[in-house]
């Protein structure tokens, strides 16, 4: 019975592999793979960044507007120097690395709740998005931007290898190194944590700067994937992120989950997204069935939680 728990999602995930292909011979394609695994490639790196943010007990509701924001400030200074196309990238990842450090701050020296702090984030990124764009999208990037996301290298885009080496990196980080164990000790007990010596506002502040500067490169794949930068682009990602890590096996509550757990919900919504999208399913019934998935992912944490205690 523990081991089927604790292998759930895995069990949840072949399941439904098994029942698209069933339903439609398309599902279980190598073509089909591969646009699944494009289509993850931007969000990983969303769900990635929250990995680290719920791990400390925290949240980060920002991470779809700063996507939007680093979108449009790569845009803005691509078409304006089509020939340094590598200063719109770095200027995008430095607008996420700004959000995510002011996020960081708020939340760790001024014990604002994260939830709040995000939350207010959320609302200056978007506005500022709208300003640089004076309300519409900007088009007319040059080619080069276009080919950080679109060039294929054995079959599969750039973005798909950078997901993959996103989660070996951060999956060793967090199991191989202090940081890691710093960031599941401030999420287990905060109090216990500064008791033992860790220094707590410098992890937390150090988690919302990763989810932002990861936001940030999201922007740049998302918006070269379109050569085009909008305002609105990444919108509903928080969510969408916050739903991968909890179905993943981490607890909202802090101090339990890991980065495979993260890649297995990330494969779950994406894998039925893009089986519903085959079987023609309305977006509608899509978004009722994703929510469904996260509630029971949720109880099912609770129940764990609440089992694993007595």
């Amino acid at each position: 019975m523990d081991l089927a728990i604790r292998n759930s999602m895995v069990i949840v995930l072949l399941l439904v592999m098994v029942y698209f292909t069933v339903e439609n011979s398309q599902f279980a394609t190598f073509a089909n793979a591969r646009t699944i695994l494009i289509a993850a490639a931007p969000f990983a790196l969303v769900a990635l960044g929250q990995t680290i943010v719920i791990l400390t007990g925290g949240i980060d509701l920002s991470v779809g507007s700063v996507i939007a924001l680093s979108a449009m400030t790569a845009a803005y200074i691509a078409v304006r120097n089509p020939d340094q196309v590598w200063l719109a990238i770095l200027a995008a990842v430095a607008v996420g690395f700004t959000a995510g450090l002011i996020n960081g701050l708020i939340v760790s020296l001024l014990n604002v709740a994260p939830f709040v702090a995000t939350l207010g984030m959320l609302t200056v990124a978007s506005g500022l998005a709208y300003v640089i764009g004076d309300g519409a999208p900007i088009d007319g990037l040059p080619n080069s931007f276009g080919a950080i996301a679109n060039t294929t290298v054995l079959g599969l885009q750039l973005p798909v290898f950078v997901m993959i080496a996103g989660f070996v990196i951060l999956a060793t980080v967090m199991k191989y190194t202090s940081f890691g164990l710093r960031v599941y000790a401030v999420g287990g007990n905060r109090t216990a944590a500064d008791v033992a010596g860790v220094n707590t506002r410098r992890t937390l502040t150090s988690a919302y700067v990763i989810s932002g500067t990861l936001a940030g490169m999201s922007g740049v794949v998302l918006s070269s994937r379109v050569i085009s930068g909008s305002p609105d682009l990444g919108q509903g990602y928080e969510l969408y992120a916050i739903a991968a890590v909890v179905i993943g096996g981490a607890s909202l509550r802090g101090g339990r989950g890991t980065v495979w757990g993260t890649l297995l919900g990330l494969l779950l919504i994406q894998t039925l997204n893009n089986g519903l999208d085959i079987l023609i399913v309305p977006a509608y019934w899509q978004s009722v069935i994703s929510g469904i998935l996260i509630v029971a992912a949720v109880a099912v944490d609770m129940w764990a939680t609440r089992r694993s205690s007595r």
